[in-house]
């Protein structure tokens, strides 16, 4: 095993067995396994963003077909055999977590539909540093595969769930299965201390059923995030379309009568509130018109191993072709942290977004 991948826990464990004879030479090797670990140089940009959070797409597919993430017409899949294996996203998570990465959220498309998802998270899980591991799923399959994926070492699921009627979650899906959602959002609160559920608001189309949702956290430990609407490729983007979180806030307060802010830890994407006296609570990610760039703290790998440093900007790095190449790890972080120090201090403007050319959503990872 690289001196790198020495946990400090069994650092503690050795020394604990040494005897007295052998514990000078034990220092010496404590030492230079704490210079090495000095020599990994965390993921910082030229702004001073250091970054922790690398989010994994597993893959293109889905079971729906939801208006803001595919194209009506649907898209062209990649080959299965330029999908990244299980082995390299291991690989890569763990040459992320020699640099500091200490969560990994695992994405699609829809991760349930990954045939190996459990031994990817598995052996995530075993991965020095990595401390939390949490999915992205829009809930169709997760009821049945979730106790497995808890046990292999699944600790934060986030629920996407965009309505809460059953004829508009077939409009917006273009597909059935609410009753599958609501049963793993059940499911997955008898697991989890808090489960988070991911709302896009669109106007004119669920933007009435945010007090529906507010209304969710009165007595289950549910943290609603409502997210504002973004252009992606193909999904017919408006401005229009757009509820801004200060409208939805000010819909909320005029509802309910003590609504309060909550705390953010430093790189929350989500402004957080609560209502006086609910169990759960509910925020905003509000990337279109209050961002949270300044903090960021992500990066993000595709299904088909590029490198994104940032959700709306088009430039990639093919991490698998690298690997398929025959790239050392250390050619690997080389070329990783090169892209991250291009990473620009903010996206750009709703105006220009609307008018970029970028990935279907689906196509990068939710």
């Amino acid at each position: 095993m690289h001196l790198r991948y020495v946990s400090q826990s069994l650092i503690l464990r050795i020394r604990h067995l040494c005897t007295t004879a052998s514990r000078a030479q034990l220092e010496k090797s404590v030492k230079f396994i704490e210079t090495e670990r000095e020599d990994r140089h965390p993921l910082d940009d030229t702004f001073g963003r250091r970054h922790t959070y690398l989010r994994i797409s597993l893959t293109e597919l889905c079971n729906l077909r939801c208006t803001y993430c595919m194209p009506e017409e649907g898209i062209s899949l990649t080959p299965s055999s330029k999908i990244l294996t299980c082995d390299e996203i291991v690989r890569l998570t763990k040459i992320f977590a020699v640099h500091g990465v200490n969560k990994v959220r695992l994405t699609g498309g829809e991760p349930t539909l990954r045939k190996d998802i459990i031994e990817i998270i598995g052996r995530i899980a075993k991965i020095d540093g990595i401390q939390s591991i949490g999915i992205t799923t829009n809930g169709i399959t997760l009821r049945r595969k979730l106790t497995a994926l808890v046990a292999a070492g699944l600790t934060r699921v986030n629920i996407s769930l965009d309505t809460l009627n059953d004829a508009k979650y077939m409009i917006m899906t273009r597909r059935n299965g609410l009753n599958k959602v609501l049963e793993s959002i059940r499911c997955a609160e008898e697991l989890f201390d808090e489960v988070k559920i991911n709302t896009v608001v669109i106007r004119q189309v669920n933007s009435n059923e945010i007090i529906d949702f507010v209304r969710l956290t009165e007595k289950r430990n549910l943290n609603i995030r409502f997210i504002e609407y973004m252009p992606f490729g193909g999904n017919r983007f408006e401005s229009k379309k757009m509820v801004s979180y200060k409208e939805m806030l000010n819909v909320i307060d005029g509802n309910f009568a003590n609504v309060v802010k909550l705390k953010d830890s430093p790189n929350d994407t989500a402004k957080a509130y609560q209502v006086v006296g609910f169990r759960g609570k509910f925020g905003f990610i509000s990337s279109m018109t209050n961002n949270f760039c300044s903090t960021c703290n992500r990066i993000r790998i595709t299904a088909d191993g590029n490198f994104k440093v940032c959700l709306h900007d088009n430039a990639e790095v093919s991490l698998r072709d690298l690997m398929r190449n025959g790239s050392s790890d250390n050619d690997l972080f080389k070329c990783i942290r090169e892209a991250i120090c291009q990473k620009k201090q903010q996206h750009a403007g709703l105006r220009i977004l609307s008018h970029s050319r970028n990935r279907p959503m689906i196509l990068i990872g939710g």
